[in-house]
């Protein structure tokens, strides 16, 4: 990963002699058939960790099994394919990043039109980047790190989770701002690359705060940057890239709750509203925080969906002009 609620609907019924209030529909009958969700990612890791949140929280509030169905790879799409199989009856949902949408069709030849046959209706959880380098990198700070990337021209290398994703694009924007040529290397997915990142086989990446933080405690890596629009409350001491000068570099990926439009909408508003109820409680934010990430926030389909237009054009219009062609 590898790149930022609450909702209360009462109705009012007015009759001749009293008002009554009509009870949310979260809290209505609920369907003996269980909830599924499947989730574009691998056990452990961050979506893993947020769709469990949920489930546990939609079960406790609705009174109705909810299963948790891991489908990992091609960057969500085989969970995106699972979910447009399954029966458009409000029963079966997707909980995968942002980048489904902004990101994943630039980077993978789809037989489908990615924002057209899933819809996101909540967003759950946000989270951003940390640019972060091997210990022996001589560069103890982000303006250190460019003078000496300047200074070993076409030497210093980057790596990314995947080519094409934010990881990617966020390092051809520093080239393009500080006026350097870091070189990119491309990986399947953050494990491995932080892994290189560690052995000193790629001095530099760009990772997600939520998969890059336990070796940032552990002093395996050295932290330049973060990508979010204020700093992490798990590394305060470390300045976003716009304090350093680098607006550009602001950067957020939000895991969200997705459908296939043609679900009933009465299923998708009840499923909205349980699931922003969910993600704002307490507990839930302090699990999220733990893990590197902060709460999603109430943000209607339209703006969540106008969002993923403007991103898609923006991350298209920066891959064009490096010639980046889809797998």
């Amino acid at each position: 990963m590898n790149h930022r609620f609450t909702r209360r609907a009462l109705g009012a019924i007015l009759g001749a002699a009293c008002t009554v209030l009509a009870a949310p529909a979260w809290a209505q009958a609920p369907s003996d058939k269980p909830l599924r969700i499947i989730v574009a990612g691998p056990g452990g890791g961050s979506l893993d960790v947020v769709s469990r949140l949920l489930a546990d929280g939609m079960h406790k509030e609705l009174n109705q099994t909810v299963v948790v169905d891991l489908k990992p790879g091609a960057g969500g799409a085989l969970a995106a394919n699972d979910l447009m199989q399954a029966p458009h009856d409000g029963n079966t949902m997707m909980v995968t990043l942002d980048a489904i949408v902004s990101e994943i069709p630039h980077i993978v030849k789809l037989r489908f039109d990615m924002a057209k046959e899933i819809r996101p209706i909540a967003e759950l959880a946000r989270g951003g980047l940390v640019m972060v380098g091997n210990p022996s990198v001589p560069a103890k700070s982000l303006s250190e790190l460019i003078g000496f990337v300047k200074a070993n021209p076409g030497k210093v290398s980057y790596a990314s989770y995947s080519a094409g994703t934010v990881s990617h694009i966020m390092g051809l924007q520093l080239n393009k701002a500080a006026g350097i040529d870091m070189t990119h290397v491309g990986y399947k997915g953050s494990p491995p690359a932080l892994v290189d990142v560690v052995g000193g086989h790629v001095p530099l990446m760009f990772a997600g705060i939520p998969n890059a933080l336990p070796l940032i405690k552990s002093d395996k890596v050295v932290p330049y940057a973060v990508s979010l629009p204020k700093r992490s409350p798990q590394l305060p001491n470390v300045p976003t890239f716009a304090e350093l000068g680098y607006p550009q570099l602001e950067a957020l990926a939000w895991a969200g709750l997705w459908v296939t439009p043609d679900v009933p909408a009465a299923a998708q508003a009840r499923l909205r509203e349980v699931a922003l109820k969910v993600m704002a409680q307490p507990a839930t934010r302090q699990r999220l925080a733990e893990f590197g990430l902060d709460a999603g926030q109430p943000r209607t389909v339209e703006e969540m969906s106008k969002g993923l237009r403007s991103d898609f054009e923006r991350n298209g219009e920066i891959l064009r002009s490096i010639n980046f062609k889809p797998e």
